[in-house]
């Protein structure tokens, strides 16, 4: 394993939002139009590339050169943020996604599988052990002695050597996966459970004796024996601490109840152009302590209670059909007083951080929680968006991200895909502010690239980042802001099951 320090400057970055020139490039031509239909997050396979118009290379190329953006892979970052080292990919080629945390480990999921870092010197992580089971998108999170991985592309079977195979055959497979992490240096496989269309995303809600799981899934079809429409809710979960081969689907409560084949969710075009029709929640974030859940779910976001963890109960759903193309992820605030959603316009696999697309789409949406217990509401307050310009050659868009334990404080890491890893504050809901960044340039000034960070999370001291393409990235975070978080130590993480960081 190569450990490989970038080199890194603190350069300030001349292109912001509301004084750069417009880009105009293919696809944020087509992006400008309207609200853009979302598409899933990338599928089987490594990064693809798209080609972009003459205009395009050459406005990268131009901007590179004026400064306005980094160089090609070239490494910037705000003057409180540190890159302390990269790992790049090794045995898994595919593409990285999310990050768990358990103790000293650091559990990276890759659409070939897994990888498990020891991070106990953050400076110079070391690999313990590599898991090839290829299934996007391979989403994880642990707990105790279990770690789970979702699956959520068509199957020959539950096997680790398992193949692709088309969603329309019967035998396919698609669905949740457990692993044994009593030994680090060697997983191993223990219980699979297929779930209705499969698991895109998964979020745990631990208990002593059991872990429930909640799994979201979305986009069914007539022609899929395994998805069958309508898809309007979540399927949970239930898993043993003691016998997690005995894990098996306890439930398929209906969040978006509708009469006909469309469930009562977000109907999407032609009611909702530029859209994404409700069909399944893409990710939901549960609080246990304060027993609630926040569901992004394509067209809405909803917020509902967990009292009753294998019967969910939504208390209020909410849509936006000017800024929001699909509802991607959601983040509480410490309080439960707020909610930040995030709008994944374009799936990941655009460019959509440029002046054509503006401040408003593409972002965060900040919602307040006013009231309390079932009658509690969200109410919208103000957008976020990283207010650096990128090229028209990288895919950039607001992605999964974590709070900062800063008490009294409501300050999260966010990654940006290309548009790299954001640190902003959103104490006062109406007037967002980034405090810190870290991003590189664009991986092609030819063609769009998939790529960028997928998820960068705050974990006992450090910030750690999941590079689609260029590998696992600690950052060290030093600002009065958020020093405070440094004193806040837990034993796990995993970032869709948030904890009370002060309890």
């Amino acid at each position: 394993m190569i450990l490989l320090n970038d080199p890194s400057t603190t350069r300030t970055r001349r292109r912001r939002l509301g004084v750069a020139a417009a880009a105009v490039g293919l696809l944020s031509a087509l992006l400008t139009a309207g609200p853009a239909v979302a598409t899933p997050d990338p599928g089987d396979g490594s990064a693809t590339s798209k080609e972009v118009s003459k205009s395009a290379r050459a406005e990268a190329r131009a901007a590179i050169e004026s400064g306005d953006i980094p160089g090609q892979d070239e490494i910037v970052h705000s003057d409180n943020i540190e890159h302390l080292v990269n790992i790049p990919k090794d045995v898994l080629p595919g593409t990285n996604s999310d990050l768990a945390f358990q103790g000293k480990y650091a559990f990276a999921g890759n659409y070939d599988g897994f990888r498990v870092f020891d991070i106990s010197n953050p400076k110079k992580p070391k690999t313990v052990s590599q898991v090839l089971c290829p299934g996007s998108q391979n989403d994880i999170s642990v707990s105790g002695d279990l770690l789970f991985l979702s699956t959520d592309s068509s199957r020959s079977d539950d096997s680790c050597n398992s193949t692709t195979q088309p969603v329309t055959e019967k035998s396919s497979w698609e669905g949740m996966k457990v692993f044994d992490i009593s030994d680090k240096r060697n997983p191993k496989y223990v219980a699979a459970v297929e779930t209705a269309c499969g698991s895109h995303t998964h979020t745990l809600v631990p208990e002593r004796r059991n872990v429930y799981v909640y799994v979201s899934s979305y986009s069914p079809n007539a022609s899929y024996p395994d998805c069958q429409p309508p898809h309007d809710g979540i399927s949970v979960i239930k898993v043993p601490r003691n016998a997690p081969e005995k894990a098996k689907v306890v439930g398929f409560p209906v969040l978006f109840p509708g009469e006909g084949a469309d469930g009562g969710g977000n109907p999407g075009a032609p009611t909702n152009p530029g859209v994404s029709k409700t069909t399944g929640c893409h990710d939901i974030t549960v609080l246990p302590s304060k027993d609630l859940a926040a569901g992004a779910c394509m067209g809405d976001g909803i917020l509902f209670s967990i009292k009753d963890p294998e019967h969910p109960k939504v208390i209020d759903q909410v849509q936006d059909n000017v800024n929001f193309a699909f509802w991607h992820s959601a983040t509480f605030n410490q309080t439960a007083k707020k909610v930040v959603f995030t709008d994944e316009l374009g799936g990941g696999g655009a460019a959509t951080c440029n002046a054509e697309i503006g401040p408003d789409r593409g972002a965060d949406g900040i919602y307040d929680i006013v009231g309390k217990g079932e009658k509690s509401k969200l109410v919208f307050r103000s957008y976020f968006k990283i207010p650096r310009h990128q090229a028209d050659t990288e895919n950039c868009v607001a992605h999964n991200g974590s709070l900062i334990p800063v008490k009294g404080k409501d300050i999260m890491v966010q990654a940006w895909y290309q548009g790299g890893v954001s640190v902003w504050d959103f104490t006062d809901s109406s007037k967002p502010k980034e405090i810190g960044y870290f991003e590189r340039g664009p991986i092609s000034t030819e063609t769009m690239v998939t790529g960028g960070s997928w998820s960068a999370y705050y974990y006992n001291g450090h910030i750690y980042s999941n590079d689609i393409a260029k590998g696992f990235d600690v950052l060290k975070l030093s600002d009065r802001r958020t020093d405070a978080a440094k004193r806040v130590h837990v034993d796990e993480l995993n970032v869709q099951t948030q904890p009370d960081y002060f309890d």
